[in-house]
């Protein structure tokens, strides 16, 4: 995974208006079809993580598991989660992390 990258990506995807935040929002993203990929933050909860991981599931949709605080550094929020909508920003990110869709340096969500 390419950290540097991915957070450049991350910020420019939020002040694009392409990224979600929150846990409805996100899953509400995930089961629209609108979402591209799912980043979640390495300390939140086992069970959100296996909701979401259940989510992306039903939905084709990659997920990452970033280390722990990656996401507010990078983002400039304090969330557990972002969904990035379909389009050129998920594309990318998927790139920056490198791995297969659904699993990270922190292990499979």
């Amino acid at each position: 995974m390419d950290e540097r990258k991915l957070r450049g990506q991350m910020g420019l995807c939020v002040r694009a208006g392409q990224a979600v935040f929150g846990e409805e929002n996100c899953l509400k993203a995930l089961r629209g079809g609108q979402a591209g990929l799912l980043i979640m933050d390495g300390d939140i909860s086992r069970n959100s993580r296996d909701r979401y991981a259940e989510a992306c599931g039903k939905a084709g949709v990659p997920g990452a598991v970033l280390p722990a605080g990656m996401m507010e550094e990078a983002t400039g929020k304090p969330a557990m989660a972002m969904a990035v909508r379909k389009g050129s920003f998920a594309e990318q990110m998927i790139r920056s992390l490198g791995e297969t869709p659904g699993k990270t340096e922190q292990g499979t969500i």
